[in-house]
């Protein structure tokens, strides 16, 4: 695949915010290969991520963050850019379930989307084997009610030192501390069942069966402070019935669990999601 810049930004609305960016693009000889643009009327801001033939810009792709800032300042722009010769670095943190670990794994060495796992860190050593086996390191950092704290500061030590640019919790049992919710805002990404704030706690699928529930699904958010309260990237669900056990309920959870965490992972790394205030997520 040619070598592409994403740019993906969001600014107060007004006009003339396409013309001047596609204008910048086109006095550079610039080759736009994708563009997605839209309007939060509430927040009057307005969101666009466009991709860019890196090889086509008649300046070396390095400039183009100098080149663009002008442009970006004039608009009040929040903005970022990436270059698809930069795979992101993920880190993924797990606890005993496999499932989201082992697909994370799999893709990894697909590429289906470009993304590279620096290391692992799980708070058990149950899955130690098969991440050193795809030659990636593995951390067994144990967390208790007594060790916490020293826990996530040695986490927050290898996060930086590896240079992450994005942490999934692939079904990590343990409720991050607010210094880390804090500190890594917006580069931490969660999944979990869709049930909340139903069925908390212990088998929410066993409690759902009980419910006779219809529907199961996964939410795939941000993590913020508020526990399963930060801003939603992707969600799906699927339809179960009266034959369905527990144990089949589980089986599907796990499955839709794996893949919607799979897509909210794609969409971040591939910079189609752009915060919408606090709560909410634009996502192209």
């Amino acid at each position: 695949m040619a070598r592409r810049l994403t740019l993906s930004f969001s600014c107060p609305d007004t006009t003339g915010i396409v013309a001047e960016v596609a204008g910048f693009v086109a006095r550079h000889r610039g080759s736009i290969t994708e563009a997605s643009q839209h309007t939060e009327a509430e927040l009057r801001r307005f969101f666009m991520r466009v991709e860019i033939e890196a090889e086509s810009l008649d300046f070396p792709a390095a400039e183009f963050g100098e080149r663009f800032r002008p442009l970006a300042e004039r608009f009040g722009m929040a903005w970022t850019l990436s270059d698809s010769d930069r795979p992101r670095r993920v880190i993924i943190l797990c606890s005993k379930q496999e499932h989201c670990l082992y697909d994370l794994l799999a893709r990894q060495v697909s590429q289906d989307f470009r993304f590279v796992v620096p290391c692992v860190i799980s708070n058990h050593e149950a899955h130690r084997k098969v991440v050193e086996a795809h030659g990636i390191p593995f951390h067994f950092i144990p967390v208790t009610p007594e060790n916490k704290a020293d826990a996530y500061r040695r986490m927050e030590a290898i996060f930086r030192a590896e240079q992450a640019d994005l942490i999934v919790l692939a079904r990590y049992m343990q409720v991050l501390d607010e210094q880390l919710c804090r500190d890594f805002a917006g580069k931490i990404l969660n999944i979990h069942h869709s049930f909340l704030p139903s069925f908390a706690g212990a088998k929410p699928y066993h409690q759902a069966h009980r419910r006779g529930v219809k529907l199961i699904g996964a939410t795939c958010h941000f993590v913020t402070p508020e526990l399963d309260e930060g801003p939603i990237v992707e969600q799906d669900v699927i339809r179960v019935d009266h034959s369905d056990t527990p144990e089949d309920m589980v089986q599907l959870g796990k499955d839709i669990e794996k893949v919607v965490l799979a897509r909210g992972l794609r969409a971040v790394v591939e910079d189609r999601v752009l915060l919408a205030g606090n709560n909410k997520t634009v996502v192209f």
